[in-house]
């Protein structure tokens, strides 16, 4: 809870976007200010990032029914849905200077249609889960591995640091995990449960 608590308050900026890193003072406890890794600058958005934000507010609020952890849920998808490009695949980096037309991560996409198909139900708004069909659907339709022999994945077009030119749109295993996860919650949600625990306080 506490982990949380501070992560919404050092992270969320008023836009609702994040930063990848926000250092703290090993010796001190003091905040630093934001950084980067993966990213591109410490003010950027880091779309796989911001995906999982997305995802832990909401599986918090699930858990503790503190209503702050669901409107961060909502202000990180709020922000993350803005911008999606028309293709709805995120680029590795909302603020990057060449996105739209910027490299892409099927990772971020995967998980952040997973967190929204959870908020629309933690939420009720229908929204969220119609953004989330959109992503799932472009996912499937453009960034799956096809008639490969050395493909051991399911999803490609994953980035995982581009400013270390280290894996661009490649593939990942959390980007296979959550599109499996992501279909699951769409055809069978009476399953989700005995995968994860969808339980509330």
């Amino acid at each position: 809870m506490e982990h949380a608590k501070t992560t919404r308050r050092v992270f969320l900026r008023p836009d609702g976007s994040t930063p990848h890193v926000y250092d703290f003072d090993p010796d001190s406890g003091a905040p630093v200010g934001p950084n980067t890794v993966q990213g591109y600058s410490p003010t950027s958005c880091w779309s796989r990032g911001q995906a999982w934000g997305l995802y832990g507010f909401t599986t918090m609020y699930r858990r503790t029914g503190n209503r702050d952890f669901l409107t961060t849920a909502r202000r990180l998808a709020d922000y993350a849905i803005g911008a999606l490009t028309p293709d709805h695949v995120p680029v590795w980096d909302y603020r990057a200077p060449q996105q739209p037309h910027d490299i892409k991560d099927a990772s971020a996409g995967a998980i952040t249609a997973c967190g929204l198909l959870d908020l629309s139900a933690a939420s009720g708004s229908q929204a969220y889960r119609e953004v989330a069909l959109r992503l799932l659907t472009a996912l499937t339709e453009t960034c799956l591995t096809k008639n490969s022999a050395r493909a051991e994945a399911v999803v490609a077009r994953c980035t995982r640091n581009r400013p270390a030119e280290d894996g661009i749109e490649i593939s990942l295993p959390y980007a296979d995990y959550y599109l499996l996860e992501g279909i699951l919650r769409v055809l069978q949600p009476q399953d989700v449960d005995r995968a994860i625990d969808l339980s509330t306080v």
